[in-house]
């Protein structure tokens, strides 16, 4: 009982050391998504014991009357929902629209992640699966970005039945660790050294305490300028992300087992690509400027070479194209869509003619 009464007292210090309030957050992420002009439902999904004993995952749709095929949007590390402010509206004119915050990342449950790379993923891809039955989707197109985008292909590797298209937005973890990274043994070391630590990707975030939003909001311009337009205050953007990842690293800790180091996915996805089915189309959306490769939308273009597959590449965008060019992402993203539909509609027509004869 006193071992449970001091962990207690160990996460209200640490609370009210990194500011971080549920009640905040809350506040901060409506303030974000009142910019959308197009009413939203705002819903926490059970899901089960997928990680945890309890899970919910944090939801918001749009137009969910619509009987077209729905988009599923799956954030990047240290992101949520909010940050798709720019793109829900435009995506959801034409179908429904789910952006969902991945199960241990902003205001979905927080359970600890498997350590096992095989363990972990399979965790993140079962709690997808528990959204889509309790939601009711018979399929979806899924919209993912950097992490998001690893997600989805996962997904789709497991259920590919539930899945008719994927969008690739600067997908992360495709490509192998190089060979320079490899032989760097002082890299693997102070990995190692972080991880028994329990230093996370965002452990930064948590350590800067009452200071993290004020320093977001000076050195991260490159994502809280992009909503100057939509919000009162770009530091709304910064309390956002700085609310969102001063919670315990539970998201974090699935992530840093299926990468190694530092950002190398552990199991890369273009050596699983061919298991995604080949009726599946893809579409690779990449920003020039991001640090992430666009090779991998080519090399996986010539490993399905009888698979739809589209490479698209925003000029000046950076690995937050969403934000930075959000009139010609949303574009590329219906445009995907529709090209999509028109397939879908086409091999219907074919199946139902094979059927009269």
């Amino acid at each position: 009982m006193e071992g449970c009464e001091d962990k207690r007292s160990e996460q209200r210090l640490l609370h009210k050391w990194t500011r971080y309030s549920s009640a905040k957050l809350e506040e901060v992420e409506e303030t974000l998504l009142s910019a959308l002009r197009k009413p939203f439902e705002s819903i926490f999904v059970e899901v089960g014991q997928c990680v945890g004993t309890n899970d919910k995952i944090r939801t918001v749709a749009l137009n969910r009357e619509s009987e077209n095929i729905p988009v599923l949007l799956l954030h990047g590390l240290g992101a949520g929902v909010g940050l798709w402010v720019l793109n829900l509206d435009a995506i959801a004119d034409h179908r429904p629209m789910y952006a969902i915050d991945i199960l241990g990342f902003g205001r979905s449950s927080h359970p600890k992640y498997d350590e096992d790379p095989i363990a972990a993923e399979r965790q993140f891809v079962a709690s997808i699966e528990a959204w889509r039955v309790a939601m009711g989707l018979e399929r979806m197109y899924i919209l993912g970005h950097s992490m998001g985008g690893y997600l989805a292909c996962s997904y789709t590797i497991t259920h590919p039945q539930r899945v008719a298209g994927l969008i690739l937005a600067d997908p992360w973890g495709f490509m192998e660790t190089p060979p320079r990274i490899k032989r760097k043994y002082w890299i693997r070391i102070l990995y190692r050294t972080a991880r028994k630590m329990n230093f996370y990707p965002l452990t930064v975030v948590r350590m800067a305490g009452p200071t993290a939003a004020w320093i977001l909001s000076r050195r991260r311009t490159d994502i809280t300028s992009r909503f100057e337009g939509i919000v009162p205050d770009e530091r709304i953007v910064a309390d956002y992300l700085h609310l969102v990842n001063a919670q315990k690293p539970s998201g974090e800790t699935g992530f840093c087992a299926i990468q190694k180091n530092f950002g190398w996915p552990i199991n890369p996805m273009l050596k699983r690509i061919d298991q995604i089915d080949p009726t599946i189309p893809m579409t690779f959306i990449y920003g020039s400027e991001s640090w992430i490769d666009f090779e991998a939308g080519e090399v996986t273009k010539q490993k399905r070479a009888g698979s739809f597959v589209q490479v698209k590449i925003i000029d000046n965008a950076s690995h937050h194209l969403y934000a930075d060019f959000p009139d010609i992402f949303n574009q590329h993203v219906n445009e995907a869509c529709f090209t999509y539909d028109k397939r879908i509609n086409a091999q219907s027509k074919v199946t139902e003619l094979v059927a009269e004869e």
